[in-house]
């Protein structure tokens, strides 16, 4: 798909600015996104929070209703009367036994209880009380407006577009704000959001990193602050925030500059914000796997909103490889990684190739005319793109966010999921001290993935003027496929 372009999402902002606002102005929840990642997982923290409130709203009900039949039976009791009451699940119980008793033997507070869905359909309460188990659909969705800080990135605005349609076919209000858009853009767009800011009950961020959102968090009274997932900086987040360290971005590297140290003084007020305390609530929603540090509460995202959405999909049968930006951050060199590509496509048969937003078209044309793959740009986090189908039946990726999120997506659906390491040597002089521990643990920590190593690399080619070998070697092994 060809990205939409900066005027064409403009003009969509627009309106959707315009719709927005007055919602926004007395929205409970702000939501701030600058990626299409961090707005799918609002969605799925939205469709969470719903099924939560649903469960308290059924567990409320079935309370009060066991407290009313109890005074009935006690009322009954008192004037000497058997009086016949009627049970939470409708069905008619004697009240007239001295302790309380009904027909069956027990007390009517301890009775296994029935909760009603949406649909009309019965359930057990059991079943009902697990937020994460195939439950009914939320009756009601949080009042809750998505702020995008647009970002400059064409790819990025394009899904992010995508992401803000699908967030108003749910109910959401979406505030489109250029907030990169020039010199006066960020005294524009934080002016606009001060009052929305000061008024809304909780806050919901994708990246606590983002200098942009830290300055926002300062100007927040929420008591109740959300940070749900942005890939895998979200491991990163968790771990500064239990060390009291720095917000820095794992792949940064060497001393701060001068817009870091001037800049200092609002991180050090955003990370106190995310730090909980006797009256401020900090939760993390996210897919991976995270100790929380003392305080903070960390709810388990596994994708209800997009499997509920989307699919199953239909599998193609080959296998699909997954691109990563770690080249555009200056951690993996070039050559090497597309050695690693072609190695992969050779091994595993691979025809196809899901480029990151953020791959540049100089590499894409490589991956395309070296290795030979067909360059497939998604107009969707690969989360939607997998789910809805046509995918392959094995996704190939290096270590990225998707290797903890796809089998969540994809589970039953019968597609594996495998992840290539990064060998050190393909790091270039550059890259952070901490790239490569960071990048094991990603891999490490993935569950329900297979590993595969790192992709043995091309052998040098001998130069030009390079006299023959006097007797040839031994064949070289075939790459064998997994």
């Amino acid at each position: 798909m060809v990205p939409a372009d900066s005027a064409a999402v403009s003009s969509a902002a627009s309106s959707a600015t315009s719709s927005a606002t007055c919602s926004a102005s007395s929205s409970a929840t702000l939501a701030f996104v600058e990626s299409p990642v961090q707005l799918l997982n609002v969605l799925e923290w939205a469709y969470a929070d719903a099924r939560r409130a649903e469960v308290q709203r059924s567990e409320i009900q079935r309370a009060d209703a066991g407290r009313a039949e109890v005074q009935r039976a006690d009322a009954g009791h008192a004037d000497g009367s058997r009086a016949e009451v009627q049970r939470p699940d409708a069905r008619p119980a004697d009240a007239g036994s001295a302790d309380g008793q009904c027909r069956d033997g027990q007390r009517p507070d301890a009775r296994r209880a029935e909760v009603q869905r949406p649909d009309g359909s019965r359930a057990d309460a059991a079943h009902v009380d697990d937020p994460r188990a195939d439950g009914p659909e939320p009756a009601a969705l949080p009042d809750l407006t998505v702020v995008v800080l647009s970002p400059h990135d064409p790819m990025t605005r394009g899904q992010l577009r995508r992401m803000a349609e699908l967030a108003r076919d749910e109910g959401f209000s979406v505030r489109w704000e250029e907030a990169r858009g020039g010199a006066g853009a960020p005294i524009k767009t934080i002016g606009g959001l001060r009052g929305p800011l000061r008024r809304a009950e909780r806050i919901v961020i994708g990246d606590p990193f983002s200098r942009y959102v830290q300055l926002l968090l300062t100007l927040t009274r929420a008591r109740d602050l959300i940070v749900v997932d942005d890939g895998t900086a979200t491991m990163e987040f968790i771990s500064q925030l239990a060390k009291g360290e720095p917000l820095v971005r794992w792949h940064r590297r060497g001393s701060r500059g001068a817009r870091d140290m001037v800049f200092a003084p609002v991180s050090a007020t955003a990370r106190r914000r995310l730090t909980p305390d006797d009256g401020r609530r900090v939760e993390v929603f996210s897919s991976m796997p995270v100790e929380p540090p003392p305080g903070v509460t960390i709810t388990a995202n596994d994708f209800a909103w997009t499997r509920a959405r989307f699919g199953p999909p239909r599998l193609t049968g080959g296998t699909d490889l997954v691109g990563t930006s770690l080249v555009e951050t200056g951690v993996v060199d070039l050559e090497r990684y597309l050695e690693a590509v072609g190695s992969l496509a050779r091994a595993h048969g691979a025809t196809r190739y899901f480029a990151h937003r953020r791959e540049s078209a100089e590499k894409l044309s490589r991956v395309a005319g070296e290795v030979g793959l067909e360059i497939v740009r998604p107009d969707l986090p690969l989360e939607l793109i997998a789910r809805r189908g046509p995918i392959g039946h094995t996704i190939v990726s290096f270590p990225s966010t998707v290797v903890h999120t796809l089998p969540l997506a994809l589970v039953g659906t019968g597609v594996q999921v495998a992840v290539c390491d990064v060998d050190p040597a393909w790091l270039t002089s550059d890259a952070s001290p901490r790239a490569q521990g960071f990048l094991s643990g990603v891999t490490g920590t993935a569950r329900d993935v297979r590993r595969l190593g790192p992709a043995p690399s091309r052998a040098p080619e001998a130069p030009r003027d390079a006299a023959p070998p006097t007797s040839p070697g031994p064949p070289a092994a075939p790459v064998a496929a997994s």
